[in-house]
């Protein structure tokens, strides 16, 4: 019996449900990319089609609700544009998503919100596919597109694991505070240090290519990495909640747990093209 209020008195910190909750997915993840290209496929329509299902409802809290017949459909295109659905012109399809996504809105309700709603779905779509197409484009490139993929995941989380650590712990100068209070300077420094550990080892330990473009890599996706995190914290606070969801029990949705990956994938596959390191 004394033992029973110590029990009910103990709870995880938040920083570490977050970071066990960040290795549980980054566990599902690993574990369907190793699978081969068709559980990277399934990753991508489970993380994806759940990240526009709340990017659906929190465009509608944001003042004009991306309609789904747009988002979903447009969304699963630019996420596999790259690869399986690589023969179809993404022109054609943007012509097509223009006149036949604007002249819908002058037969459905509420046409006088028509474009804004049109501009939302489109973005939303962006938002979430094109990302993911680069992971895509990563992962089937040849011979180390598996290497690119799982060093660009993995420099993510140490930069996100290392900037809450640090930030939580001895940080002291506000970083846009006005978005996300609890960011400061001190954090984001330490998670573009923690990307840039990262992704020394993997490229050049285990790549073997020069230093120099490691640490240039590393400080483009601990950056981006948190300029994505920025960007979804900022349409909460326009959409005025906490989280874009509750699909994870006390965790947030999806999208707050992946907001810091989908930018990264799409600056190391331009500089990693650009510089033939593939």
């Amino acid at each position: 019996m004394s033992d029973a209020p110590l029990t009910r008195s103990w709870r995880p910190s938040p920083l570490m449900v977050r970071i066990l909750s960040a290795f549980v997915i980054l566990a599902l993840v690993i574990g369907l990319v190793l699978v081969g290209i068709y559980g990277v496929y399934a990753l991508v329509l489970l993380l994806g089609g759940l990240a526009l299902y709340e990017f659906n409802a929190l465009s509608d809290k944001m003042g004009s609700r991306a309609p789904a017949w747009l988002l979903f459909p447009l969304g699963v295109f630019f996420a596999f544009s790259g690869t399986a659905l690589k023969q179809v012109d993404v022109t054609l399809v943007l012509a097509l998503a223009l006149v036949g996504g604007l002249g819908a809105f002058l037969f459905l309700p509420g046409q006088r919100q028509g474009l804004s709603r049109w501009a939302m779905g489109l973005a939303g779509a962006l938002y979430i596919g094109m990302p993911f197409n680069f992971y895509l484009l990563l992962y089937t490139s040849k011979p180390n597109g598996l290497v690119w993929t799982l060093f660009t995941i993995f420099a993510v989380v140490a930069s996100d694991a290392a900037a809450l650590l640090v930030g939580s712990r001895v940080g002291r100068h506000p970083f846009f505070a006005t978005i996300s209070p609890r960011k400061t300077v001190e954090g984001a420094i330490a998670g573009v240090a923690g990307a840039v550990i990262v992704m020394v080892i993997g490229v050049s330990v285990v790549l073997g290519i020069n230093p120099l473009h490691a640490i240039a890599l590393g400080f483009l996706v601990g950056t981006s990495a948190q300029v994505g995190y920025l960007v979804e914290s900022h349409m909460k606070r326009i959409a005025d909640v906490k989280d874009s969801s509750h699909l994870i029990p006390g965790h947030g949705g999806v999208l707050d747990r992946i907001d810091s990956i989908l930018f990264p994938p799409i600056l190391v596959y331009l500089y990693v093209t650009v510089f033939h390191l593939l």
